[in-house]
C-alpha cells in the first residue's frame, strides 16, 4: 500500500449468491468520509423524526384525553344546573310554607325585598379568576355560574332556616301558653256564685270579696284541672278545707276548694282535664260545691273571663 493517505482508495467487494455476481467498488477517502457523513446525518434525521413523531402523538393523545375529560366536565355542570334548579324550586316552596307559619305565629312574613336582598352578596370572584379560565373559559364561566347560584341559595336557605326558627319558638311559646290558660269550669254543676269584689257571705253573714266562682254539685263529682301545670298545694287551707292550687306557669294559679278528697299531691305535673279532686264540703261551707279562683300575679282576677265558650264540662 502506499505510504500518503490521500493516495489510499477502499475497494469494496460486493459477493451475491452467484460467484461470477461479485463486484468492486473502489471509493477514495473522501467519498467514503462524505458517505459516513451522509450515513450520520440520516441517522440523526430519523432519530429527530422519530422523537418529533413520538411527541406529537403524546400530544395527541393529551388532547384527546383533555377533550374527553371536558366534555365529562360539562355534562357534570349542566347536571349541577339542573339540580341548583331543583334546589330553588324547593326553596320556593319552602319560603311560601315559612310565610303560612309566620302567619300562624302571629309573626308578620318575610319581606321579599329582604329575601332578594340576602341571595347576593360580596366575596365573589369573577369567572376569569376561577383555576378553570385558562384552559377553558366557556366552561369556567359555567362553573362561575353554578358556584354564584349555589352560594345564593345557600344565603337564602340560612334566611329561611332563621325564619322559620323563630316561627317554631313563637308557636311553641304560643302553644305552652295555650295550655297554660285556665279555659274550663272544672266540675260539672250550677254556677250558684259569681266572681264579686262585695257579696255577702253565706256564713259571716256580712260583705266580703269573693275571689271565686261556685259551682254546685253532687259529692264527690269529679273536679278536673283547669290548665296544665304543677300543684303547688294539696291539703288543708284555712276556710277553704281541702284545697288544690296549681301553678300554670305565664302568671297563672287556679285554686280548688272545699274537696272531700284530693288525688294529687305537691309537685305533681297535672294535664288539663285531669281529675286532681273530689267535690265536698270542707272547709266553711254549707252544702257539697267548689269554690274555684283564677289568680294572675297573685291577683284574684274573674275566672270566667277566661273559660272558652262558658262551658261547664
Amino acid at each position: 500500500m502506499p505510504s500518503n493517505m490521500r493516495e489510499r482508495k477502499w475497494t469494496l467487494l460486493l459477493v451475491g449468491d452467484d460467484p461470477e455476481g461479485l463486484k468492486q467498488v473502489t471509493l477514495s477517502p473522501r467519498a467514503l468520509a462524505f458517505l459516513g457523513g451522509g450515513a450520520v446525518a440520516v441517522s440523526l434525521f430519523m432519530l429527530a423524526l422519530t422523537g418529533f413523531l413520538f411527541f406529537h402523538g403524546a400530544t395527541h393523545l393529551r388532547a384527546a384525553q383533555m377533550a374527553r375529560e371536558n366534555a365529562i366536565l360539562t355534562r357534570e355542570l349542566t347536571r349541577f344546573q339542573d339540580r341548583v334548579g331543583g334546589l330553588e324550586q324547593a326553596l320556593d316552596q319552602l319560603s311560601e310554607q315559612d310565610s303560612q307559619i309566620r302567619l300562624l305565629a302571629g309573626l308578620e312574613a318575610t319581606d321579599q325585598e329582604v329575601l332578594q336582598a340576602g341571595i347576593g352578596g360580596p366575596g365573589l370572584h369573577t369567572p376569569d379568576a376561577h383555576p378553570l379560565w385558562q384552559f377553558d373559559s366557556a366552561v369556567s364561566k359555567d362553573a362561575f355560574a353554578v358556584e354564584y347560584d349555589l352560594s345564593a341559595l345557600e344565603r337564602r336557605a340560612r334566611m329561611l332556616s332563621a325564619s322559620l326558627s323563630e316561627a317554631m319558638d313563637s308557636l311553641t311559646s304560643h302553644r305552652d301558653l295555650l295550655e297554660a290558660t285556665p279555659s274550663i269550669l272544672p266540675a260539672a254543676g250550677i254556677l250558684t256564685s259569681r266572681f264579686s269584689s262585695s257579696r255577702i257571705h253565706p256564713i259571716h253573714h256580712r260583705a266580703l270579696p269573693h275571689e271565686g266562682v261556685d259551682i254546685s254539685a253532687p259529692h264527690g263529682t269529679p273536679i278536673l284541672a283547669a290548665a296544665k301545670g304543677t300543684v303547688v298545694h294539696a291539703g288543708w287551707l284555712a276556710g277553704l278545707g281541702y284545697t288544690v292550687e296549681i301553678d300554670h306557669g305565664y302568671g297563672y294559679k287556679t285554686r280548688y276548694g272545699h274537696a272531700s278528697k284530693l288525688l294529687v299531691r305537691r309537685g305533681q305535673t297535672v294535664k288539663r282535664g285531669d281529675v286532681i279532686a273530689h267535690v265536698g264540703s270542707t272547709g266553711l261551707s254549707t252544702s257539697p260545691h267548689l269554690h274555684y279562683e283564677v289568680r294572675i300575679g297573685g291577683v284574684a282576677v274573674n275566672p270566667m273571663n277566661y273559660v272558652i265558650g262558658n262551658v261547664i264540662p
